[in-house]
């Protein structure tokens, strides 16, 4: 479409007849997905877009208590699914340590609603975890 808009037709009305005109010519045939809905939700959200680009490239925005709450979750099953007391121990005080500086911090989000494991609660919860597993 290398047309220029002719001086004093409005706007709408020359993209009306350039669409018509390319109906006419038969351009919109045969068009990957024609007569098929458009893909997607049929709820018109303004950022459609950004949320389609963030799941195909597996992205998330959480706030960063939301975001530690589950790293906190995800440690703790790492916790228990660890092959030894040693990594147990590391995995858990790593955590500890990022909660403990949230919770020295001013919330940036929602609150955290976490306080520290104790380490060695969840040893013993990993051990009685090893031994009933076997």
């Amino acid at each position: 479409m290398t047309e220029r808009k002719p001086p004093g037709v409005p706007f709408e009305s020359w993209v009306d007849k350039q669409i018509r005109d390319a109906q006419a010519r038969g351009e919109f045939d045969r068009l990957p997905g024609a007569g098929k809905p458009l893909p997607g939700d049929t709820v018109y959200e303004e950022l459609w877009w950004v949320k389609r680009k963030m799941a195909r490239e597996g992205l998330s925005v959480l706030p960063p208590t939301l975001a530690l709450r589950k790293e906190a979750e995800d440690a703790l099953a790492a916790a228990y699914a660890a092959p030894s007391e040693g990594i147990v121990r590391k995995i858990i005080k790593d955590i500890n340590s990022k909660i403990l500086d949230m919770m020295l911090k001013p919330p940036p989000g929602p609150p955290l609603g976490l306080k520290r494991y104790d380490v060695e609660e969840v040893v013993r919860e990993w051990r009685e975890r090893r031994t009933a597993a076997r």
